[in-house]
């Protein structure tokens, strides 16, 4: 008999500030959580700055901040994280505009 694992869920909110619109960050933020099976949003705010909201594993969570940082960390003076309690809201990862 086969059992499925399910890890618990959590959720980041993120604000990367710094050089991070125009440089390809939503685009690639969407790569990489596709890869790793996350689920949320990322989108460019009014303030020069890019939001996250990402709901997916600790471990798929954190491998998502690592990568991103690691492809875009030219264009990143700041990282803001909030850990927060997952809401399900998400089907999949978008873009938004």
């Amino acid at each position: 008999m086969a059992y499925s694992v399910k890890m618990k869920q959590e959720r980041i909110h993120v604000f990367y500030s710094g050089n991070v619109q125009g440089v390809g960050f939503r685009f690639t933020a969407e790569r990489v959580a596709l890869k790793l099976s996350i689920t949320g949003f990322v989108k460019n705010l009014p303030n020069g700055t890019v939001e996250a909201v990402c709901e997916g594993s600790h471990c798929q969570l954190e491998a998502f901040l690592e990568d991103l940082r690691g492809v875009l960390d030219a264009y990143i003076s700041d990282v803001h994280v909030e850990w927060e309690s997952p809401r399900s809201e998400f089907g999949s990862f978008d873009i938004r505009f």
